[in-house]
């Protein structure tokens, strides 16, 4: 029901599905309901303004970009204070399912970014070029909230964790940086390290690739060669095969949520989550991919600090209603509630609802009611101010 003022207050969108050869043909059709004819890879439903993949939103039974939809009053749709801080809205949400792992890739930060898109842009290298490691002048943070149990790679592991493993592995091409790397055990050390070894070459990186490959097969029963040996299959001859024995692997289980900050290497390795971002493209790659790697650009934005693996979870706190997953940027914040039976919410910025389990009833004071079905998610301008929600299954909330 539309209430008689004739202002929305609420505007279903229609998401673009990102067809990428990762993706799941079934996770994301049977979790959601959202139909797959033609069994393609579901790989991510993207929701928000990113150009590459922008929403639509639905007005007077017309369909129009989000992006076009926020210029007509960007302080009043986006919020004032969001509005002269990024000027657009300035998080992209996701759902992202994988069957195959992705590649292992850093994102710059902020003034890394704005520095490499200015100099790319000088260049005249097109945007679109394969080549071109700056799409954008944004970092790209990233929360990323299970819904099954979601395996991935995040973070250096300790400097002697990685000799050991390196050493237990044996690979003859590699063992003369890895003698190197035990006797600088630092920062400096592995950033000489992880440099050297992404750049072998010709013969050398495929006598590596294949002898670690030999060892993973032999040792298949341990969890962590047996994951050597499924990515040694999805990329043949691939030198990030070796990314296991340097980062951290985990499995979240569903309703656990784990941050990725800028200048952490990491990898998305299989399963189905949301995945909360800043509006950027960013990416540069260290292994498992066909794409471009410009080794020495991606060494300059990394942090070669090791993280504890038990401290990679994202703690949630409660703020009455939900929990919130805190993150050290701005742009962005995932709040689930679950089963809200009625929820009074106040909204200082854009947002986006989406339903994860069953349908949820948004109302108005205005009296504007509608229904968003699970797997569907509706964008609320900043203007709304205050609206009422009511699900019997889990609702994800992302403003910034």
């Amino acid at each position: 029901m539309i209430n008689q003022s004739g202002t929305r207050y609420f505007f279903p969108m229609k998401n673009v599905i990102q067809n990428y050869a990762w993706g799941s043909r079934q996770s994301i059709r049977d979790m959601f309901d959202i139909p797959n004819p033609e069994q393609q890879p579901q790989a991510e439903v993207w929701m928000g303004a990113h150009p590459n993949g922008c929403s639509e939103i639905i007005e007077n039974n017309e369909q129009q970009l989000l992006s076009d939809f926020i210029q007509l009053d960007r302080s009043g749709i986006l919020g004032v204070s969001t509005d002269i801080q990024f000027g657009e809205l300035p998080f992209l949400f996701k759902i992202l399912a994988a069957e195959q792992a992705l590649s292992v890739q850093v994102h710059p930060d902020k003034s890394q970014a704005e520095a490499g898109f200015s100099k790319e842009e000088a260049a005249g290298i097109p945007r679109t070029a394969a080549h071109r490691n700056y799409k954008d002048p944004n970092h790209k943070p990233e929360l990323v909230y299970a819904l099954t149990p979601y395996q991935a790679m995040n973070g250096f592991r300790e400097f002697d964790t990685i000799v050991a493993l390196f050493k237990t592995v044996n690979v003859a091409p590699v063992q003369p940086l890895v003698d190197a790397f035990e006797k600088d055990a630092s920062e400096h050390g592995l950033r000489h390290f992880f440099q050297a070894l992404l750049s072998l070459q010709g013969e050398q990186k495929a006598t590596a690739v294949d002898e670690l490959l030999s060892y993973a097969e032999q040792h298949r029963d341990n969890q962590l060669f047996s994951l050597i040996l499924s990515l040694g299959h999805q990329y043949p001859g691939d030198i990030g095969v070796f990314c296991p024995l340097m980062l951290n692997v985990l499995t979240l289980n569903p309703g656990e949520a784990m941050f990725l900050d800028a200048c952490t290497p990491h990898a998305y390795i299989q399963g189905t989550a949301l995945e909360v971002m800043a509006n950027s493209d960013n990416v540069l790659r260290s292994g498992l991919t066909s794409k471009h790697m410009d080794v020495k650009e991606l060494v300059k934005c990394t942090r070669f600090r090791p993280i504890a693996c038990d401290t990679l979870l994202t703690q949630p706190e409660s703020d009455g209603q939900g929990k919130v997953y805190p993150v050290p940027v701005d742009d962005f914040q995932l709040t689930i509630y679950d089963s809200p039976e009625v929820l009074n919410v106040i909204t200082e910025s854009a947002e986006i609802l989406l339903a994860l389990d069953n349908t949820m009833t948004l109302s108005h004071v205005s009296g504007e009611n509608i229904q968003i079905e699970k797997g569907h998610s509706v964008f609320i301008p900043a203007f709304t101010g205050q609206y009422r929600l009511t699900s019997s299954g889990r609702i994800a909330r992302v403003t910034n």
